[in-house]
């Protein structure tokens, strides 16, 4: 099987079409937000606020073999380069002398960026940012809760309270007050509760098809799609959040999947070995997910994309600014903070049968020796590839290539 899904080729069109028009939006004078992957971006959608999503610019960046160039833009002014390059890539625009010819255009300075402050260095980033001129950073807490919920994401879609803790709901529905008070100030655009509680509902129908489109792959035998396809069908949309565009994508790229499922339609025809990628998207070299199908019979079936936009993002309740409180105040926990992700990545790595996991450990990681420990506790070999995502400089294509089928060939299925 080779076809391209319909649903990602769709999704990158339309991602681009998108990119174009905000780009001529923000040229007529509209604001511009540069938001993190984590942060509230239904706010910004319920106010018609353009945003452009920070770790997303940078696989952009990564994937147009830019991201060397980036980060020398940041070297040059005496700033880190080998650290968090995720989000520090989007920074470098900024200093690019030659925006014109940046990828898809470049990216338009923003007036307001938005993060969590998960972290000394990722708060530096972002102070960075603050001392641009007419940037203006407004700050999100990290808070944690000593009480760790057992399967929380039983508990997340309408018991969110229990699950996260009601101080943390606390703290952070009133800095989303006090976001919604910022950006009326700065932008002079309004904040409607109808118009969020719509946002709300359409976001939370894109979850459930999503959820339906993780639990068919994880039943599937063999493999019906590439890891790298599934990416973008549902990344896309989830930087689109809240709009019917978005919900419709989502449906769409389910239907795709239920239909090769039912047609038999496989990855690896040949497929013996099934397995997990843990961590962020390899965006200097998203070909890497396939190299094993040919030599192995090994197919990648899991990233956490797909699956934390199952898990992750669902909230029901009357209250939605609290709501919406409940999705962001433990989204890092979920993917990162022992045992909330230890326990996770472990029943996702049973629920779709992989024999193996490939964990990526970049030097900003949270919780990665615990997230192994709990994974080769339940039986299943771990190979830890000590890399970043969008700087190949320590670990490149070869390498990575070298260890995992290596890893192959001693821990996974040794003798074939």
């Amino acid at each position: 099987m080779s076809a391209r899904l319909n649903s990602a080729s769709a999704a990158t069109t339309y991602q681009r079409e998108w990119f174009a028009s905000l780009r001529r939006e923000v040229a007529d004078g509209a604001p511009l937000a540069l938001v993190n992957a984590d942060a509230p971006q239904e706010i910004f959608r319920t106010m018609g606020i353009p945003y452009v999503v920070n770790q997303w610019w940078s696989s952009v960046v990564t994937a147009k073999r830019r991201a060397q160039d980036y980060l020398g833009l940041l070297r040059a002014r005496g700033l880190p380069d080998d650290s968090e390059q995720y989000s520090s890539i989007p920074l470098a625009s900024v200093f690019d002398p030659d925006p014109a010819n940046a990828p898809w255009g470049g990216l338009p300075r923003p007036s307001i960026v938005l993060a969590e402050t998960t972290g000394d260095t990722s708060r530096k980033v972002f102070d960075i940012w603050d001392d641009q001129p007419g940037v203006s950073f407004y700050p999100l807490e990290s808070a944690a809760e000593n009480d760790v919920p057992v399967r929380w994401w039983e508990l997340m879609p309408r018991n969110w309270e229990q699950a996260v803790g009601s101080d943390r709901l606390d703290l952070m529905t009133g800095e989303l007050e006090g976001l919604v008070r910022f950006l009326e100030q700065t932008t002079g655009r309004t904040f409607s509760e109808t118009r969020f509680a719509e946002v709300m509902d359409l976001v939370n129908e894109q979850q459930e098809w999503n959820r339906r489109t993780r639990d068919l792959i994880a039943r599937a035998r063999p493999c019906p799609l590439p890891v790298n396809d599934s990416i973008p069908s549902v990344m896309i949309p989830q930087w689109h959040r809240g709009t019917v565009w978005a919900r419709d994508a989502a449906r769409a790229f389910h239907d795709e999947v239920a239909e090769r499922v039912t047609a038999g339609a496989a990855v690896c025809p040949a497929e013996r070995t099934r397995l997990m990628w843990i961590g962020r998207g390899l965006w200097f070299d998203l070909d890497f997910y396939r190299r094993f199908e040919d030599s192995h019979g090994a197919v990648f079936v899991w990233s956490m994309y797909l699956a934390i936009a199952a898990d992750g993002y669902l909230r029901y309740g009357d209250d939605p600014l609290r709501a919406l409180a409940a999705r962001f105040a433990a989204f890092s926990d979920q993917l990162y903070t022992p045992p909330w992700s230890a326990e996770w990545y472990v029943k996702e790595a049973r629920t779709h049968g992989v024999d193996g996991v490939v964990h990526l450990v970049s030097d900003d990681a949270r919780g990665s020796y615990f997230t192994t420990r709990a994974l080769e506790a339940a039986g299943i070999p771990v190979l830890e590839l000590h890399a970043d995502n969008v700087d190949a400089r320590d670990a490149g294509p070869d390498i990575l290539t070298r260890t995992v089928g290596d890893w192959l060939d001693r821990r996974v299925r040794p003798g074939g």
